[in-house]
């Protein structure tokens, strides 16, 4: 009973890790909502009222979610930093209640202020956001001269216990954050894992909705592996750890991936194509009802089975147990001999098993230190030796600087300009709307700037504020109706709803703002501001707010969507020429580099287009040709990511892998993709631009013969880097149709 419990335990432990890698939403709900709790206890033991009651509870909620900084050093300088600021923002907004030109002038200057500081970075990003948000809730209160000693000690209270629950209540460091994300990494893996296993048996009625689940989890476990590169400085003691972790990481992820490839492959008639895994919508392969006959279908479930067990169960249990078996006989696919019978491409699927379970090895061993050797198979002995040896060879690469853009050129100055110009529409239009609640059009104005950095991400990001504020309203007066005068009960359901804020607030910016809105409306009964016309006014005063946000984007310094992603087009362009010429120079036998760092920049910089490209590819478009366009340009960019990735992970192995040798006629065979790059490159720079795609001969033919005949001309590395360099090059020259680039023969 006690193992059945803890087994119940650990799949709840790993289902709720995969939902949110590293408890980050529930974190920050947690403090927000113990922050406002412990802030709204000690306010009400002083009896004061409930204005301040309000007022004490947003000062909390900004003070805990304005921190950005990861170690608790730097969070706790810049929470100090922020009180006087908040003290001084409460002071003002009070002191120029009286004077509208003055204190509309002032709040402008301090919109324009909270985002020209975001250049100084998180820090600069918190002090800015808490100024903006405490001068909000004065004018949200209805802050008087009379009452500012008691909004002084509200939000002084409010500062001490968001401190409180910060570092002591629900305290978080960043090693103790990747540690959850590891978990995290793990969960996604084994969730990843189980889909293939449901693939294998899939029949053609379900092979779409198996393969949708396929391509989320491949992006989900992606998602997790760049949270944890975003956290590994801080979160590992040394340079030469967090590049251990890193690369066990990146191949994890690389051999996941191959794997759920090779079983669409075993599951087809022909080799399946890398962009089934990346483009929503893709018609699924032609597949059978199994993808080998017999005893292979049945060694293939229970090997990918045992994959998914060695990835969740802890490393204490594979200690003279059935566990370390299941670990040598997966290794043991790596040696051509322990191949079952089977076809060439069932085959495939089971040395991709092989390398599978070596990564989970490899990530075992950084994750958690050596493990218990005792029941080693000479297949594990031989992955073991490998992975120390690629351990041993790791050393911290330097970063490089970027070139920092000044001026108007410098996007927190543009947004600056941008915001403010928006912001003061915002209080003109407000204030005919309402003389005392213009201050929502301006909250909408600032808020849909926030994060966005083109005019039709604004577009987007507005009218999902919009339909939440609408639904949220509509909320909003049912619960009015329910709590009507029990103050605490109200307060109850306000930390309710602010907890559903924060945890869905990286989900759907359209349900963050239902919660908003819906909170509002207790705080407005609390307040007893309530009214039907009060609501209907945020929704007026919102769809203004937007309004004036997008008009700004546009005529002000405007960042048109198509430049925005052209921009970014350029840089993934860039960054995947780097990890291309980089790890076949690597593979030729040139000098070793950081090809997992290149790698990763890649990653990002197709992170930040992917982001760029939602308002082309939002449902509500009306540019449908425009949207299928985008999808799948990003599509067959994500694809040779994948590729590049995999090239990097192989070059990477190649000084301490005994089977993988430096073959220098890649290097020739590679010039005509990365020409194709750049080709795809200065056409997207400069439109008028006369470049041409070529193709011509298979990358492989394009290696010269060294052997005899009957003798093969490269062996098995080289030719799954082939694969790789195949594939990339397809998808290169699969990007110049939809960027309207010309293909043709190769120039003689």
């Amino acid at each position: 009973m006690k193992a059945a419990g803890r087994s119940a335990r650990t799949r709840l432990r790993d289902r709720v890790a995969a939902s949110d890698p590293g408890l980050l939403r529930l974190t920050a709900g947690l403090r927000t909502v113990g922050a406002i709790a412990l802030t709204l206890g000690v306010l009400a033991l002083f009896g004061v009222d409930v204005k301040h009651l309000v007022a004490g509870a947003m000062a909390a909620m900004v003070a805990t979610f304005a921190i950005r900084e990861k170690e608790p050093g730097p969070q706790a300088v810049t929470l100090a930093l922020g009180l006087p600021v908040a003290l001084a923002s409460v002071s003002l907004s009070t002191l120029l209640t009286s004077w509208v030109v003055v204190g509309d002038a002032f709040f402008v200057v301090l919109i324009f202020s909270a985002v020209f500081v975001r250049r100084f970075g998180d820090r600069g990003t918190a002090l800015g956001l808490i100024g903006f948000q405490v001068y909000f809730v004065s004018l949200f209160v209805g802050g008087k001269v009379s009452g500012l000693p008691g909004l002084w000690a509200a939000v002084a209270v409010a500062f001490a216990s968001s401190a409180v629950v910060r570092f002591g209540v629900v305290p978080a460091t960043p090693a103790r954050i990747l540690g959850l994300l590891r978990q995290a990494f793990r969960a996604r893996l084994a969730q990843l894992i189980a889909t293939q296993l449901d693939l294998l048996d899939a029949g053609p009625d379900d092979i779409d909705k198996t393969l949708e689940r396929l391509r989320d989890g491949t992006a989900r476990l992606h998602e997790t592996a760049l949270m944890i590169q975003s956290r590994l400085d801080e979160g590992t003691p040394d340079a030469s750890t967090a590049r251990l972790v890193q690369r066990r990481i990146a191949d994890a992820e690389i051999a996941a991936e191959r794997l759920g490839l090779l079983l669409l492959t075993a599951r087809s008639a022909e080799r399946a194509d890398t962009l089934t895994l990346h483009l929503p919508g893709a018609p699924a392969p032609a597949v059978g009802h199994s993808p080998a006959p017999g005893e292979a279908t049945e060694i293939l479930r229970r090997d990918l089975t045992a994959l998914r067990t060695l990835v969740l169960r802890p490393p204490a249990e594979a200690r003279g147990t059935a566990l370390s078996h299941l670990r040598n006989r997966l290794l043991g696919y790596r040696d051509e001999e322990n191949l079952p019978e089977a076809t060439a491409a069932v085959q495939d699927v089971f040395r991709g098993i092989g390398e599978t379970a070596r990564a989970v090895m490899g990530l075992r061993i950084a994750l958690d230190g050596p493990q218990d050797e005792s029941d080693d198979s000479p297949a594990t002995a031989r992955s073991r030796e490998e992975l120390d040896a690629e351990d041993a060879a790791i050393d911290a690469g330097e970063e490089a600087a970027e070139e920092e853009q000044t001026g108007l050129r410098r996007p927190t100055t543009r947004a600056a300009v941008q915001v403010a110009v928006g912001s003061s529409l915002a209080i003109v239009g407000g204030e005919f709307l309402s003389s005392q609640r213009w201050y929502w059009a301006v909250l909408t104005c600032w808020i849909v700037f926030i994060n966005t950095a083109s005019t039709g991400e604004i577009l987007v990001k507005g009218y999902r504020r919009l339909l939440g504020t609408v639904l949220g309203v509509v909320a909003g007066i049912v619960l009015a109706g329910l709590v009507g005068n029990h103050t605490w009960t109200a307060f109850g359901l306000v930390l309710v709803l602010i907890f559903a804020m924060f945890y869905t607030a990286p989900l759907s910016y359209t349900l963050m703002s239902f919660f908003v809105t819906a909170m509002l409306g207790l705080l407005y009964t609390l307040l007893h501001t309530y009214s039907m016309s009060v609501l209907l006014l945020r929704v007026e005063e919102t769809a203004l707010g937007a309004a004036c946000g997008i008009v700004a984007a546009a005529l002000v310094l405007p960042i048109r969507t198509d430049r925005r992603t052209n921009e970014l087009l350029g840089t993934v362009l860039e960054r995947l020429t780097d990890v291309t010429e980089g790890a076949v120079d690597q593979l030729s036998g040139g000098p070793e580099a950081d090809l997992l760092d290149t790698a990763r920049e890649l990653d990002q910089a197709l992170g930040d287009l992917r982001a760029a490209t939602q308002p082309l590819t939002h449902p509500i478009t009306p540019l449908r040709a425009r949207r299928d366009t985008a999808q799948y340009v990003v599509a067959l960019l994500e694809t040779c990511a994948y590729h590049a990735r995999s090239l990097a992970a192989t070059a990477e192995l190649l000084p301490t892998h005994p089977s993988i040798a430096a073959d220098p006629r890649l290097r020739g065979a590679v010039r005509r993709t990365v020409r194709n790059i750049e080709a795809i490159a200065a056409h997207v720079a400069d439109g008028s631009a006369a470049t041409q795609v070529e193709t011509g001969p298979s990358i492989a033919s394009l290696l010269e013969p060294d052997t005899a005949a009957g003798i093969p001309r490269y062996g098995r590395i080289t030719g799954r880097v082939l694969r790789h360099l195949e594939r990339l090059d397809e998808a290169v020259v699969g990007l110049a149709r939809p960027l309207g680039v010309s293909v043709g023969a190769p120039q003689r």
